[in-house]
């Protein structure tokens, strides 16, 4: 009886589902205008899924986290918002970023909005 009232409740609150999605940040993405999110501006979609990538000998940013979508980087993760994204990223923690928000009035380092999420 406690098993079927459980498989009720997690099928209306997605919280209480194993393999959930844990938000861990929302953040703009950083170097709009230094990678290949120009040219990709026109593909992309809110709520679109991006791959983090951690670069370690990243030689402006020993914590840097890039944002990638289909394989091309659109940026990074901002200088002093990124340390918990490394460390977990190090330690092999499944994590990924999806589109909040496409603002394209916005300066180039606020026109894209994101969440970041572990699995």
């Amino acid at each position: 009886m406690q098993q079927a009232s459980a498989y009720r409740n997690s099928r209306r609150d997605p919280n209480i589902r194993l393999g959930r999605r844990i938000s861990l940040q929302h953040s703009t993405l950083a170097g709009f205008r230094h990678h290949d999110a120009p040219a990709l501006w026109p593909a992309l979609t809110t709520r679109e899924r991006l791959q983090l990538r951690r670069e370690a000998d990243n030689p402006h940013d020993p914590n840097a986290v890039a944002l990638c979508w289909r394989g091309h980087k659109l940026g990074y993760l901002p200088r002093g918002e990124n340390l918990v994204a490394a460390r977990l990223l190090d330690r092999s923690r499944n994590l990924s970023a999806r589109i909040e928000r496409l603002d394209p009035q916005a300066d180039s380092n606020r026109r894209i909005a994101i969440e970041v999420l572990m699995h």
